[in-house]
């Protein structure tokens, strides 16, 4: 509870939770599982924060269903972009709300293996392009561009990702970049995750300039503040 409020505090839009970790090698979580922690979860915020706009990190339509229906969350967060649950994209459009489609090569215990791309960039669009196309067959209406940094890339790979991030405004949606103290970060500069705050203000910065429109982050000030001061550079004549 004092988590969620402190993130709104400071200037957060969404509250984004999860119950099952995704990051590589991470060890798999049951369903029932997930369902039982995200329930509890969701209950403490909504007690604390009744109107506050939350996200739903899960790739489970069972468990996006359940947040949607008893909590009112707003957005399903999947990163797996539908691949591990077929069921997913019928939900999301039956529920109608926003949908984060992201894009990950394997799975969070196989996808840091052997990452392989033709072209990182046009291949990512590739694959988010067929995404999109069977969600808005679908009906699904709010989508948002998640390109998955760290999910399935290498080091070079996230970082020509980020340098090409601007091409993602071919789809026309709202972009989300989730770098927040992520090993492209780290393992560049040789610091722990714990020391890369530094680190992921600036790439926070580069993807803001180059048309991010939302930041999943842990260090909701400093990215606030990144923001603020992006925002004001470039309306100013």
């Amino acid at each position: 509870k004092e988590r969620a409020s402190n993130i709104i505090a400071v200037g957060a839009g969404i509250i984004d939770i999860g119950a099952c970790s995704t990051r590589p090698f991470a060890a798999e979580v049951t369903e029932t599982e997930e369902l039982q922690r995200m329930r509890q979860a969701l209950r403490f915020v909504r007690e604390e924060l009744p109107d506050a706009i939350l996200s739903v990190d899960t790739f489970r339509a069972s468990v996006a269903r359940m947040s949607v229906e008893e909590f009112g969350a707003a957005i399903v967060n999947d990163v797996s972009g539908g691949d591990a649950d077929a069921d997913m994209y019928a939900t999301v459009a039956r529920l109608k709300v926003a949908y984060v489609c992201m894009h990950m090569q394997g799975t969070p215990q196989t996808m840091q293996l052997a990452p392989t791309y033709t072209h990182i960039v046009g291949d990512v669009i590739t694959d988010l392009s067929r995404k999109v196309e069977a969600l808005r067959s679908l009906g699904v209406k709010d989508i948002i561009i998640d390109p998955g940094f760290c999910f399935g890339k290498t080091l070079e790979q996230n970082y020509m990702l980020l340098k090409q991030l601007d091409a993602f405004h071919i789809f026309g949606l709202p972009l989300l970049a989730g770098v927040s103290r992520k090993s492209m970060i780290h393992k560049l500069l040789n610091v722990s995750a714990a020391d890369s705050l530094n680190g992921t203000t600036i790439v926070n910065t580069l993807a803001l300039s180059k048309g991010a429109h939302i930041l999943r982050v842990h260090d909701v000030k400093a990215a606030c503040e990144a923001i603020r001061i992006t925002s004001y550079m470039h309306n100013i004549d």
